[in-house]
């Protein structure tokens, strides 16, 4: 199992990502700005959830549960970051109108 500390950072790495990427569509996208942010609140909403499910495993003494749990963690966070890239996508390639 990887330490919480290395777990932390990966969300904290995956996270700056999402939003330096967002700061990149808003300096070319500057009429799409309101969604932008949005993307960039989402981000750190989610930052924050995670931080609390890592923090806080629902069962401590059992290593099987612990385990499972921060598997659990890792998937999810992979699939929320790849929902995020393509929540921000989606709003850079929209049509104008």
């Amino acid at each position: 199992m990887a330490s919480l500390r290395r777990i932390k950072k990966d969300i904290d790495y995956l996270v700056n990502e999402i939003v330096s990427d967002c700061y990149l569509a808003l300096y070319f996208h500057e009429d799409k700005a309101d969604a932008i942010v949005g993307v960039i609140g989402d981000a750190v909403n989610m930052r924050n959830e995670f931080f609390e499910m890592v923090n806080h495993p629902a069962e401590k003494h059992n290593k099987s549960l612990v385990k499972k749990h921060y598997a659990f963690v890792r998937n999810e966070l992979m699939d929320r970051v790849d929902g995020l890239f393509d929540k921000l996508s989606s709003v850079v390639n929209a049509k104008n109108e």
